[in-house]
């Protein structure tokens, strides 16, 4: 039976500012404007029946959404609101979705455009850690500039050790 998923197609990220986010995605991953879906200083998309589609809290109102293309993989949808509580971004040990990972070429000017495009390592990039993934490639963590936790990673596919039981091989951009 063939698979009725290709793969990941974007990843909706709610940001303070669209503008900001976009100058430091462009500066630190290259990421292009795809589209603006909404447009800022257009009328808010509101109302019980976007608070439904979109699981917001009532009385939330989109005021701006972007889609930013990142070469060869997912694409990164920000989203502004208004009106609404906006909480501080979740950290590792939350439950959810707590950080994405760029597949990077160069660590460390990878790690380099990060920091001067406004974001903060937590450490140095080092090996990765893990049964599987010890000894494949380096990683760091991040913070972006509103808080949203990244991960900078590289390894080489052919070291990662597969189990016997593996299914499949991680997608590597």
């Amino acid at each position: 039976m063939a698979s009725i998923t290709r793969g990941i197609d974007h990843i909706g990220m709610t940001v303070p500012d669209i503008e900001e986010a976009t100058t430091f995605f462009k500066n630190a991953f290259d990421a292009k404007i795809a589209y603006d879906n909404k447009k800022l200083g257009d009328e808010p998309m509101k109302g019980a029946d976007v608070e439904q589609k979109l699981g917001v809290r009532p009385g939330a109102e989109v005021i701006h959404v972007r889609m930013l293309a990142f070469g060869n993989g997912s694409s990164i949808e920000l989203f502004n609101y208004q009106n609404t509580e906006q909480k501080d971004p979740v950290v590792a040990s939350d439950i959810g979705i707590q950080h994405f990972g760029f597949y990077v070429d160069d660590m460390q000017q990878a790690a380099k455009r990060f920091v001067d495009a406004g974001g903060e390592l937590l450490s140095e990039p080092g090996g990765i850690l893990g049964d599987a993934e010890e000894g494949s490639g380096e990683f760091v963590y991040g913070h972006l500039p509103w808080g949203t936790l990244i991960e900078l990673i590289s390894y080489d596919q052919d070291k990662i050790n597969y189990p016997s039981d593996s299914e499949a091989r991680r997608f590597t951009p």
